[in-house]
C-alpha cells in the first residue's frame, strides 16, 4: 500500500491557537479563511495526510509540530507574521533552514518580488520593460525627478495585495507627487516607489513550472465606469465587492487578442520568470500601453490560489481542475527541494 504524503498546511492566523485546533469555524466562513479551506480540502482529495497549523506571533508551535510530526512537504500559505507583511520572506527563509520541501517561491524570490524597486531593476537588466521608476526611502530627501513623466503612480515599496494604493496614488502635479510620497513615509511608516503611469489594458498572467513552464490563460482587469485617469488596481478595486459592483470593475478571461499580442505577452512573462529564477508559480500584473509594448507592473510570488481567484480561474480555463492545481504545486515543491 502506497504511503500517504504527509503535508503540513502552514498559514497565518489573526490569533494564536494551540496545535491541534481545527479552524472548522473559520474555514466554514466564506468571508474568512476560504483559501486555506480550499487548499485543505484539495490536499485531502489528493490522498494526503494533512496537518494544519496557523501562526500569529510565535514560532514555537511550528518547531514543536516538526519535532513531533515531521511532514514530507509544507504547503506554505503564510503571508503575514505578527501583522507584518514584510516578514513573509523571512518565514520562507525559515522553512529553507528547516530543510523540508515547501511549496511556492524561495526566500530569494520572495525578497525580489516584495521589493518593487529591486524587482524592476532585475527585470530592466534583462531587457524586460518596466515603467520608469524611482525609490524614495524614509528620512531622505523627496523631490520630483526630472525624468519622471506625470501622471505617476506612488506606492509602498514593499507591500502586498495593493495595500496603500488608492486613487490618491495617481498624481499629476509636483505638489501631489511630494505629498503622496510623504504620506507613505509619515502615515504608513514605509518606503515608497514612484513609477510612470502606463495608460493601457491590464492583464494578469500566471506561470507555473520549473524546467518546463506552463502559462495559464490570460485574465484582464476591466475598469468599468472608472474615469480614464483613475484606472489602477487600488486596494478597493481588488478587495471591496461593493466598490467593484458600483464601478463595474471585474476580472475576466482576456479572450482572443489581435496581432500576436498574446504571444508577445507570454514570451515577455516567460523571460521575466526565468530572469527572476522562479521555479514554482507566480502571477505577473502587466500593462499593454498605447504604444503596444508590454510592461511588467508587479510580480506576485505565491499569489492567492483560492478557487475564486485569478490563478485557479485561469487553471480551470486551461482544463486544470483545482485539485490537480494543488497537486502540481506540491510536486514542484518536491522537484526543486
Amino acid at each position: 500500500m502506497k504511503k500517504k504524503l504527509k503535508v503540513l498546511m502552514l498559514f497565518n492566523s489573526p490569533y494564536q491557537k494551540p496545535r491541534g485546533y481545527d479552524y472548522q469555524e473559520e474555514f466554514a466562513d466564506p468571508e474568512n479563511m476560504y483559501t486555506e479551506n480550499d487548499v485543505c480540502q484539495a490536499l485531502k482529495a489528493n490522498g494526503c495526510e494533512v496537518s494544519i497549523l496557523g501562526l500569529y506571533d510565535t514560532l514555537t508551535p511550528l518547531f514543536e509540530e516538526i519535532a513531533e510530526n515531521r511532514p514530507d512537504v509544507i504547503f506554505n500559505l503564510v503571508e503575514v507574521f505578527h501583522d507584518k507583511t514584510y516578514l513573509e520572506k523571512n518565514m520562507t527563509a525559515l522553512l529553507e533552514m528547516l530543510e523540508i520541501p515547501h511549496t511556492g517561491a524561495s526566500a530569494d524570490n520572495m525578497f525580489a518580488c516584495s521589493n518593487k524597486g529591486l524587482n524592476k531593476k532585475i527585470l530592466a537588466f534583462h531587457k524586460v520593460k518596466v515603467p520608469w521608476f524611482y525609490t524614495f526611502y524614509r528620512r531622505r530627501k523627496v523631490w520630483l525627478p526630472k525624468k519622471m513623466k506625470l501622471p505617476a503612480v506612488i506606492k509602498p515599496l514593499s507591500e502586498e495585495a495593493s495595500r496603500g494604493i488608492s486613487q490618491a496614488s495617481i498624481v499629476d502635479s509636483e505638489e501631489a507627487f511630494l505629498e503622496r510620497v510623504r504620506f507613505i513615509h509619515d502615515h504608513m511608516d514605509l518606503d515608497a516607489i514612484a513609477e510612470e503611469y502606463i495608460d493601457g489594458r491590464e492583464f494578469y498572467v500566471t506561470i507555473i513550472g520549473s524546467k518546463r513552464l506552463k502559462v495559464l490563460p490570460l485574465r484582464e482587469l476591466i475598469f468599468g465606469e472608472l474615469p480614464e485617469d483613475a484606472r489602477i488596481a487600488t486596494y478597493k478595486a481588488k478587495w471591496d465587492d461593493l466598490y467593484r459592483e458600483r464601478w463595474g470593475i471585474k476580472s475576466v478571461y482576456a479572450g482572443k487578442l489581435a496581432n500576436g499580442l498574446e504571444r508577445e505577452i507570454v514570451e515577455v512573462c516567460k523571460r521575466a520568470y526565468r530572469a527572476m529564477d522562479i521555479r514554482s508559480y507566480l502571477r505577473f500584473d502587466i500593462r499593454v500601453g498605447g504604444d503596444g509594448k508590454v510592461y511588467i507592473i508587479e510580480a506576485n510570488a505565491n499569489p492567492c490560489i483560492a478557487r475564486i481567484d485569478e490563478v485557479a480561474q485561469s487553471a480551470a480555463k486551461a482544463g486544470i481542475a483545482y485539485n490537480q492545481l494543488v497537486k502540481t504545486i506540491i510536486h514542484l515543491a518536491k522537484e526543486i527541494s
